[in-house]
């Protein structure tokens, strides 16, 4: 898909040859109803291509796999018009590598009781047609997502919308290249993994280079290209005085922008779309990267701390499923609670890195030391996180697979101002309580560091679990420890099982 394309779905109608050739054209005029309908509805962020009524085997097979072999689409939805004897979909659906939704729903929202004659109910049979193509997909194992409803409905366009936000997410993994400067920090467990499945699960290759192959391109760094950074961190922030033009610390700003130039020539030199850090191999960096690598991620990038590579390819994805809605999206980590008086809360943050996506106005940039890295002082952006509801969502290797862990959370503005700290930060209520969430998330093995998300649905990132066949322990108002602890250890027995079964995994 060339940059700057709109994601493609396409719509995919089945039937067939018994009711003669005028039956056949009323079909496919309606399909194109059906499909003008969710494109005109402005409700969907892609483009939904219609593609002729298919018939037999043959052609569901072979418009199968001109969707694997499109860069350009992201997913097809499948829709049985008439009866479509679905044994025609199954080698065509057992071929099928982009992500799947079939929707079932009818041209008429309303019955015509009046009028209604044969002719008319071997035209309308989507119920008939649909369950037995939801027999084949559950006999095959295909993964899908099932919306059922009439299109003029918003509710049936916006739950398509989530689903193929989902399929960006996915279709963005799929070949993303991340540059990972150094290693992981010494002694963390959470952010080791196996970098073979996560590009056979994911598709994304994690590259790493020697953080002075960074250095030398920061170093390198144009002076114009400085200059015009500096001038776009005055236009966009609220400057500290002393990093001013004129003040003690500019050049520490221009040291920063230096490392935000050369960041940015290095990954996009090397085709990279995520990236990570680590304050404990910074080579010759002067700084740790802070405003860089958050202006970064405000453009799309992932990026994890650390090392944390997952982080880095998670964020990257739920950045492209977002891309468009208000709220953002941001690298996190929970660093401490708020446990009384009032409500119990969540005080997340990092020690730069937080995107200014998810800022409440406008960020303030100043200049603070750090108390690790044993380098200068790093200029970062200051900022409270904008207020409503959200999901956490962090990925863990537990050696046999991946585990998504995500929690519905509310975020909400500090009790009180929070003078002394020098970080972009986020407060939160969890659902369905603090001890719960924390519990929860304790005995899924969920790590430290998440990706909080303003943007993204936890109905998203449900669908995008399924995509990428990969576990999602959701913990949500209606979760207790109990069910919950349960809910692991069946999940445990189900995915041992079915690592051998087709389809599944």
């Amino acid at each position: 898909m060339a940059p700057g394309d709109k994601p493609q779905l396409w719509f995919l109608t089945g039937s067939q040859h018994l009711y003669g050739p005028d039956v056949l054209r009323q079909v496919a005029d309606q399909s194109q109803q059906i499909q003008r309908a969710l494109q005109d509805s402005a409700a969907l962020s892609v483009e939904l291509v219609w593609k002729p009524v298919l018939t037999d085997s043959a052609g569901v097979r072979a418009v199968m796999r001109e969707a694997n072999n499109d860069p350009g689409c992201v997913g097809v939805i499948a829709w049985m018009h008439t009866f479509s004897p679905a044994k025609m979909w199954i080698t065509g659906l057992d071929s099928l590598r982009k992500p799947l939704l079939h929707l079932h729903t009818q041209v008429n929202a309303a019955l015509p009781w009046g009028t209604i004659d044969m002719d008319f109910m071997n035209l309308n049979q989507a119920a008939h047609g649909d369950r037995e193509f939801g027999y084949v997909q559950t006999r095959i194992g295909a993964v899908r997502k099932t919306v059922a409803g009439h299109v003029s409905d918003p509710a049936v366009a916006a739950r398509i919308d989530a689903w193929a936000r989902a399929a960006i997410g996915r279709a963005h993994l799929d070949g993303l290249r991340m540059a990972r400067f150094g290693d992981n920090m010494r002694d963390v467990a959470v952010t080791e993994g196996d970098k073979v499945e996560a590009e056979l699960r994911f598709g994304v290759s994690v590259n790493t280079h020697g953080v002075n192959d960074l250095v030398a391109v920061v170093d390198a760094a144009p002076d114009a290209a400085v200059d015009a950074l500096v001038e776009q961190y005055a236009d966009a922030y609220t400057l500290a005085p002393e990093l001013a033009k004129d003040g003690e610390r500019h050049e520490s700003l221009r040291y920063a922008a230096r490392i935000e130039a050369g960041l940015r020539q290095f990954l996009e030199a090397g085709g990279y779309g995520a990236f990570t850090t680590n304050f404990e191999d910074l080579g010759g960096l002067r700084q740790l990267p802070g405003i860089a690598v958050q202006r970064l991620m405000a453009d799309g990038y992932g990026f994890g701390a650390e090392g944390d590579w997952k982080t880095s390819a998670l964020l990257a994805a739920v950045k492209a499923m977002g891309d468009g809605l208000p709220g953002g999206t941001s690298f996190m980590e929970d660093y401490t609670y708020h446990f009384a008086p009032g409500e119990p809360k969540i005080l997340g943050a990092h020690m730069l890195e937080v995107c200014p996506s998810i800022a409440d106005g406008r960020p303030s940039c100043e200049i603070h030391p750090l108390g690790i890295g044993g380098r200068e002082d790093p200029v970062r952006l200051v900022f409270n996180a904008n207020s409503g509801p959200g999901v956490v969502i962090g990925l863990a290797d537990l050696g046999d697979r991946f585990r998504l862990v995500a929690n519905a959370i509310e975020v909400v503005p500090p009790d009180e101002d929070l003078p002394n700290l020098p970080v972009a930060r986020a407060v939160w209520k969890p659902a369905p309580s603090l001890s719960t969430s924390a519990e929860s998330w304790l005995i899924a093995g969920g790590p430290h560091h998440t990706v909080l998300t303003r943007a993204v649905s936890a109905e998203t990132l449900a669908d995008f679990a399924d995509m990428a066949h990969t576990e999602l322990l959701l913990i949500d108002a209606d979760t207790t420890t109990r069910s919950f602890t349960d809910r692991v250890r069946w999940n445990s027995a189900y995915y041992r099982i079915a690592q051998g079964l087709p389809g599944r995994g």
